[in-house]
């Protein structure tokens, strides 16, 4: 019998490496005769470019680039040689792991790192560049990054904006005079992993804000800025950042990009998937185990584990998905895609002693998952 393992990261905990050895460790422990195929997987959330540098064979070259409060610091970008393709991982330059907890504050915090990791991209002459989105510390519109690429964010006055975000609502006028060229030359594909448009109750501040620091003051302050920003750069582009989906991904730099660059949005999971040929690893499994720290409805909008589950669900191999949360209740739309949902935590332990014990509760997991799918046992799920 075959086990197909393919967990996305546990955010905060292990990456989709990690998680995977940890499952099949316990499969092992467990006494499973079987074969295992590993494939850790990633939909665009922090961790993803990691995975593609592995899967792709690129090479890491390292940047001087601004974190989200504009400290220089080192930032990798992947280079695949023979296609001349640049991978990005945005949370590498201004991600929220770069900060501690109390410098959240995403009314100062800026995409301009991400910015000049795409400057170096371009100064390398890259063919393509693939840019994952996740783990973001920024709900800025994208204007850090479009700041360091050369436009300039003007107000009535005719001056350029002291600080972004904080100051988009004054915005009056983009100036693309000093914009690199490159930028719409060079095909940007963004790797995401939500839907939220930019505005809006489901928007970037709404959504995202809080959870890099704002409260609801601020959030009404982000909305306004982004707002703004949207106003003016319709009428600069032509292209209304509010109506694309996924165009609110990591605070509206998805939207940015599309406008500035006629970059491709592309659900990460999908691409991912395709690009380790996950179809063929599919070929005579009995089951399919993927996971991330929760499996929930939102998990249906596009996350790792929901495409795993999609595919093994078209070739007709039941699915186990592992999470440190997962819903109290049965629910009918995963139950769809999961023939059975586990916590991996013990009854009892608190949120910080799962996130410190992920691994050893995947082992444990992976242990009961062998007694319970060994041929012997009837491969009982």
């Amino acid at each position: 019998m075959k086990i197909v393992i393919a967990p996305n990261a546990f955010k905060g905990s292990l990456s989709a490496g990690e998680a995977a050895d940890a499952l099949k460790k316990g499969l092992l422990q467990g006494g499973w005769k079987g074969s295992i195929v590993t494939c850790p997987v990633g939909d665009g959330g922090d961790g993803t470019g990691a995975l593609l540098r592995q899967y792709m064979g690129a090479h890491l070259h390292y940047c001087r680039v601004q974190d989200p409060l504009g400290r220089w610091i080192n930032a990798p970008l992947g280079w695949v040689t023979p296609t001349q393709t640049a991978i990005i991982e945005m949370a590498d330059a201004s991600g929220l792991r770069l900060l501690q907890q109390h410098e959240y504050n995403p009314l100062v915090a800026d995409t301009k790192g991400l910015g000049q990791l795409i400057k170096a991209a371009l100064d390398k002459e890259a063919k393509q560049i693939l840019l994952c989105i996740g783990g973001s510390a920024t709900v800025d519109g994208g204007s850090g990054l479009l700041a360091a690429l050369g436009i300039g964010f003007i107000d009535e006055k005719g001056h350029s904006l002291p600080q972004l975000p904080a100051h988009l609502p004054r915005l009056a006028r983009l100036d693309d005079k000093m914009l690199d060229e490159r930028l719409k030359q060079t095909p940007i594909t963004i790797l995401c992993d939500v839907k939220n448009k930019l505005l809006g109750e489901a928007g970037a501040a709404a959504v995202f804000g809080p959870q890099k620091g704002a409260g609801p003051k601020e959030v009404e302050l982000l909305e306004n800025a982004l707002r703004q920003m949207d106003k003016i750069v319709a009428a600069h582009t032509g292209v209304a950042m509010s109506s694309l989906e996924s165009g609110g991904a990591a605070g509206g730099v998805a939207a940015a990009l599309v406008a500035f660059a006629k970059a491709k949005i592309t659900p990460g999971i999908n691409y991912l998937l395709e690009l380790t040929g996950f179809q063929n690893l599919l070929a005579n499994a009995h089951f399919v185990i993927t996971g991330e720290g929760s499996i929930d409805r939102q998990t249906l909008e596009g996350k790792a584990p929901f495409g795993v589950a999609r595919l093994a669900k078209e070739a007709g191999i039941p699915v186990i998905g592992v999470a440190g949360n997962i819903p109290a209740a049965p629910d009918e739309e995963l139950s769809r895609y999961f023939h059975s949902l586990i916590s991996i935590n013990p009854p009892g332990q608190s949120l910080e002693e799962a996130i410190r014990n992920t691994f050893p509760n995947l082992v444990e997991t992976g242990k009961q998952l062998a007694h319970r799918l060994q041929p012997a046992a009837g491969g009982d799920l």
